[in-house]
């Protein structure tokens, strides 16, 4: 069989979306039961926009079923830990959110052990190989790791698209370089350490000569003789820092592995169905937004 043409799959990190509309839209928007549905509302018309806006043919939507963890938190417990638990009403929305997206004709898929990102890389990994482009549409900068010739970052609240020369403009570094960026910095919004006293400025400067922080390691004694601020300052920070260094970046890198398959044909999109969305918009009181769902073509 002939490879397939290549196509544009857009792959969705839910969650800054759902969190976005839980905070920002009023409590009030309930369905029968009297339950909060103002993140599901806000999601699906934010899905709806994005399907609309994008003209999109392929649709993929991650979910984080452990909004504060993941599998990282086994060799390193205080990953995510500082982070207060997220109400519980906001927790309640989020299998609803599943079930909108699953409705409006997306592939879906969560895992209580992987985050939405691990399942993102999952999903990329095997479509980019295959001569397709991807866009990750997420707000969380991190996934700028996964950019390419062939994968876009999209910040779709903002309307930024980070292609590999934006990547480097914003953060100084390649898109293959972020890990190691935050190895070096840490990131205190994951709780990942880094080596204390190196910020995202000094990090950058040290991966433009080394590259990264494994061949930083290797040549660490040339450090104190480099051209760089307090050079020596740095040398003994980061031979203090190297173990923290090396597990951040493991922290720091998405998971390829996370269990989720889909091919092109399971990412084809292919508009909603009706009868679903009926049920479900009814459930949830929604009214006028089923009038911006995209009907499935038949045949």
């Amino acid at each position: 069989m002939p490879p397939l043409p290549p196509s544009t799959v857009y792959l969705i990190d839910a969650s800054p979306y759902i969190f976005r509309a839980y905070y920002s839209l009023p409590s009030s928007i309930r369905d029968s039961n009297g339950m909060r549905v103002g993140a599901v509302y806000g999601f699906a018309s934010f899905l709806l926009k994005l399907i609309a806006d994008e003209k999109v043919t392929h649709l993929g939507v991650a979910f984080d079923r452990n909004l504060n963890g993941s599998f990282r938190n086994r060799f390193y417990p205080p990953y995510k830990e500082q982070r207060q638990a997220p109400p519980a009403d906001l927790v309640a929305q989020i299998d609803p959110c599943v079930e909108v997206a699953s409705a409006l004709g997306a592939f879906t898929c969560i895992d209580p052990d992987y985050e939405a990102d691990d399942l993102i890389a999952t999903l990329a990994a095997p479509l980019t190989a295959a001569g397709h482009d991807v866009v990750v549409v997420t707000s969380d900068k991190d996934l700028a790791q996964l950019v390419s010739e062939q994968v876009t970052l999209y910040d779709f609240g903002k309307g930024e698209r980070y292609t590999p020369r934006e990547v480097h403009a914003k953060f100084g570094v390649r898109p293959d370089q972020i890990t190691d960026l935050l190895a070096l910095a840490g990131d205190p919004v994951d709780n990942i350490p880094g080596v204390q006293g190196i910020g995202r400025k000094s990090a950058a400067e040290l991966l433009e000569l080394y590259g990264h922080v494994e061949d930083l390691y290797e040549n660490l004694d040339g450090v104190r003789f480099a051209k760089l601020r307090a050079a020596k300052s740095l040398y003994f920070r980061l031979a203090e820092g190297q173990d923290n260094a090396l597990l951040s970046k493991v922290l720091a890198t998405v998971a390829a592995d996370a269990p989720v398959k889909a091919d092109l044909d399971d990412l084809a999109y292919r508009g909603a169905e009706p009868e679903r969305v009926d049920e479900l918009f009814t459930r949830l009181g929604f009214k006028g937004i089923r009038d911006r769902v995209p009907e499935r073509k038949k045949g």
